[in-house]
């Protein structure tokens, strides 16, 4: 565990803070420090867990997976943040399941420049990530007109927009905290 703040342990835990942990458990049964620095607050980190799984991992999603996990990586290196990038990226590319492409497209993220690995609808998407991300109070009904016009659904778009936002939420709250992934299990859980 590690993290600028306290955070308890399961050992050192009360009834109901080992109720949320149980809720926050991944497959593995550890509860990652994203989650675990809520520890103080139990009802922060139970209205989390229920954001994150909503935003990437809704049955009604219909975005690939593989670009979910995409999004959440770009939006994390546009805010510098290792944490969310170490585990989402860690996704990414393994539901992309081609390392060519996947060092192709991280190679573009990191430039920032998705044009080098991306085009169409699915560039599109990636660009109104950026603004969204790094510009919010420029955001205009057009960014929105642009991806219907490439072909997403209003829920497509509003599917992306909530891990775009879900993203730059963690990333603050990971950056504003110092949690590292130390003792986590990074990555894709099978």
């Amino acid at each position: 565990m590690s993290a600028w703040i306290d955070m308890i342990s399961d050992e050192d835990a009360d009834k109901e803070l080992l109720e949320t942990l149980d809720l926050a458990r991944t497959p593995h049964g550890t509860v990652d420090n994203v989650m675990r620095v809520h520890s103080l607050r139990p009802n922060t980190m139970r209205g989390h867990v229920m954001l994150y799984r909503a935003a990437l991992h809704d049955e009604s999603n219909t975005l690939p997976t593989w670009l979910q996990e995409t999004i959440s990586s770009y939006v994390s290196i546009l805010n510098d943040c290792p944490y969310s990038l170490a585990n989402h990226w860690a996704n990414a590319r393994h539901l992309i399941a081609d390392d060519a492409r996947a060092d192709r497209i991280e190679q573009a993220l990191f430039a920032n420049q998705p044009e080098d690995a991306f085009e169409g609808a699915q560039l599109s998407l990636l660009q109104y990530a950026r603004k969204l991300t790094l510009t919010p109070g420029q955001m205009v009904q057009e960014d929105v007109t642009l991806l219907q016009n490439c072909g997403f659904t209003d829920g497509e778009i509003l599917e992306a927009n909530q891990i775009i936002g879900y993203f730059n939420y963690v990333n603050r709250l990971l950056n504003g905290l110092g949690v590292s992934t130390d003792g986590d299990i990074v990555g894709y859980y099978s």
